[in-house]
């Protein structure tokens, strides 16, 4: 099962010195999130937003009790940066860095898959628990704690679905951006299996993309009767050029595979309502709950 996050999860910033790692460990702080550590080789030694940065996690672990590692280390040694953070034993790992060679996150997925940990990402906007921690670079006055959880291959999307959600009253409990890159360490599956099992999580906005068969396979297994709760869905690509790539990299669809129309009928006929607009998986949350 994936691990997610919570007010007490220990969080290190591997690439807290550069401006994004500054710029949104600023931000993460604000909204609660125990950063207790930051990492950049070189940097040990120095404060950034009053956090002290180390040379490597192990150094960083020497001093403070650390649970989990969000990454905004540039493309090039993204892999290396989270395979420290793996073989450091920390969980989940966060992987915001967008570009990574689809060879390096191969590499990442399978080490991870090996040690028992969850990779968020990678080129993912992040995960939040609304009202307690986030970890990612989404804006956190869309979300207020509630009991709807989001799983998002998108990152717009994720922040305007989560607004509608909260404006119609509802809320949400967790929220997870897979992230759009091709390899990715997580699906929909997984945390919809996390989703079953929480107590604070009533109901699931699913919101998918054209590209690859991650949504079919969600359908599937929620017609196998394994996901037992209320679920609303959206598809976003329905106007794509077969054969041209839209967007994220995970985005190109051949022939029929991966388009919308075949997501969209395989969640409609897994009995999940799946919205024409955006703001219509709120609505149809707030009659099936």
């Amino acid at each position: 099962m994936p691990r997610f996050i919570d007010r007490d999860t220990r969080v290190v910033v591997q690439g807290i010195t550069g401006s994004q790692g500054e710029f949104h460990t600023r931000l993460m702080k604000e909204y609660g999130t125990k950063i207790v550590a930051g990492v950049t080789p070189g940097r040990g030694g120095m404060e950034e937003v009053g956090i002290p940065v180390f040379d490597t996690i192990v150094e960083a672990k020497e001093s403070h009790e650390i649970d989990a590692s969000i990454i905004f280390v540039p493309a090039p040694y993204a892999l290396d940066a989270a395979l420290e953070a793996v073989e450091a034993e920390l969980d989940p790992v966060v992987v915001i860095t967008e570009g990574i060679p689809v060879r390096d996150s191969i590499q990442l997925v399978a080490r991870a898959k090996l040690n028992g940990t969850t990779i968020v990402g990678p080129n993912t906007p992040g995960l939040i628990k609304a009202g307690e921690s986030k970890m990612g670079i989404m804006p956190a006055q869309v979300f207020k704690k509630g009991d709807v959880g989001i799983i998002s291959r998108s990152g717009t999307l994720f922040y305007e679905i989560a607004a509608h959600i909260t404006r119609l009253g509802l809320g949400e409990s967790t929220c997870v951006g897979l992230g759009g890159d091709p390899v990715v360490g997580l699906e929909f599956i997984d945390v919809l299996r996390w989703f079953e099992d929480d107590p604070e999580t009533k109901a699931v906005a699913l919101i998918g993309e054209i590209g690859g068969d991650a949504e079919e396979r969600a359908a599937e297994f929620i017609s196998g009767g394994e996901f037992t709760k209320p679920i609303a869905a959206y598809i976003a690509g329905r106007a794509a050029v077969p054969g041209k790539r839209m967007g994220h990299a995970g985005a190109i669809i051949q022939g029929s595979s991966g388009s919308a129309e075949s997501k969209i009928n395989a969640l409609k006929k897994a009995g999940v309502s799946v919205g024409d607009l955006p703001g219509q998986v709120a609505e149809a949350l707030r009659e099936l709950l």
